[in-house]
């Protein structure tokens, strides 16, 4: 992806190469496998002019469409990729570059300098192509009818892990990864935003559901807020004042407008409630779960055609309550596509 428009910053920031390395199999370097496509263990070394993937024997069958190089074992990762590149300034990620791994680098490149690159992927990352966009869809078709039959199906559970073992089961079974940790938050623990499933049984009230997929690379984000239960009418009318908020504040991201704008006017709406509002809007959604852009409240990011973010509105009352409604949503040149279409009126169980 936009590989020769890396290239061109590369050389107009005078660096000779940018490094990306993986070790872990569970942790992939994402814009390794963004420029590459590639997620195994080895690394991608990316010059002004040319691009290779230095890779295992074992793994050889895993790389498609971009040259590589067979890892020499009788060498260390950075001491093999010194045999095949040089350069005095080499640009790194140093959100992901560990410490001990730079001090590895610097032992084999002695003499060449480090540019942090994170920003400049970052951005580069931040505007989907057509390819990215279909798949981010699929996941997000993908959680909404895993949803879906978690809600049809939520009678048989009685604990919040029972639900959170049901949206990883069925995850596994569709070939998807789960694209975080799910939240399932009944009673008051609704009221903790990203609180953590407990073997307790499912209470009455309020119960929110923050789930995602990981499909061929590209996160989902969706949270639905059930009731257990038969709610009162001024919770209904709570629930249904805040999806309000949440549909206007889809309706108000467009092209051209500013992250925190779009955050501040949600704070504004929820009048009375704003200090009940404790977390962002919204974030990138993408190769990892939260990418560019923000919307918070003190963001400096502009909405772009090709971005895909999350709007997701909160209300949290502390040891009581939980509401928390959230979309992913993709900008088009004619203003929106929502990409996640489950239910969002009030499903009480």
């Amino acid at each position: 992806m936009k590989t020769k428009e890396f290239q061109s910053i590369l050389k107009k920031k005078k660096i000779d190469f940018a490094l990306f390395y993986n070790v872990d199999y569970d942790k992939a370097d994402a814009n390794m496998l963004y420029f590459s496509g590639y997620k195994g263990i080895g690394a991608l070394v990316i010059t002004r002019n040319r691009k290779f993937l230095i890779v295992p024997k074992m793994e050889i069958g895993r790389v498609k469409g971009i040259k590589r190089h067979v890892w020499d074992k009788n060498y260390r990762l950075f001491e093999f990729v010194k045999k095949k590149v040089k350069g005095k300034v080499i640009g790194i990620d140093k959100n992901v570059f560990t410490l001990n791994h730079y001090k590895e680098l610097k032992k084999h490149f002695k003499n060449a300098k480090t540019a942090d690159i994170s920003k400049i992927c970052g951005k580069l990352r931040t505007i989907k192509a057509n390819k990215e966009i279909k798949i981010i869809r699929n996941a997000c078709k993908i959680t909404d009818s895993i949803l879906k039959k978690c809600f049809s199906n939520f009678k048989m559970f009685r604990k919040e892990t029972d639900v959170a073992a049901f949206l990883g089961n069925e995850t596994k079974k569709l070939g998807c990864e789960m694209a975080f940790n799910p939240v399932v938050a009944s009673g008051k623990n609704a009221a903790v935003p990203h609180h953590v499933p407990e073997n307790i049984k499912l209470k009455n009230g309020f119960c929110v559901i923050d789930f995602g997929v990981k499909y061929k690379g590209y996160c989902s984000d969706e949270t639905r807020t059930i009731y257990i239960g038969k709610p009162k009418e001024k919770e209904i009318r709570l629930y249904n004042f805040l999806l309000g908020i949440q549909k206007d504040a889809i309706n108000n991201a467009r092209i051209g407008k500013k992250c925190h704008d779009l955050h501040n006017k949600v704070n504004k709406d929820l009048g009375k409630y704003k200090k009940y509002f404790t977390h962002g809007l919204g974030h990138g959604i993408g190769i990892d779960i939260h990418e560019l852009p923000n919307l918070t409240e003190k963001s400096k990011d502009i909405l772009k055609r090709g971005m895909a973010f999350t709007i997701e509105p909160g209300i949290y009352f502390k040891n009581r309550l939980g509401i928390r409604i959230e979309d992913d949503i993709l900008l088009v040149e004619k203003g929106i596509e929502i990409l996640t279409k489950a239910k969002k009126e009030l499903i009480t169980i």
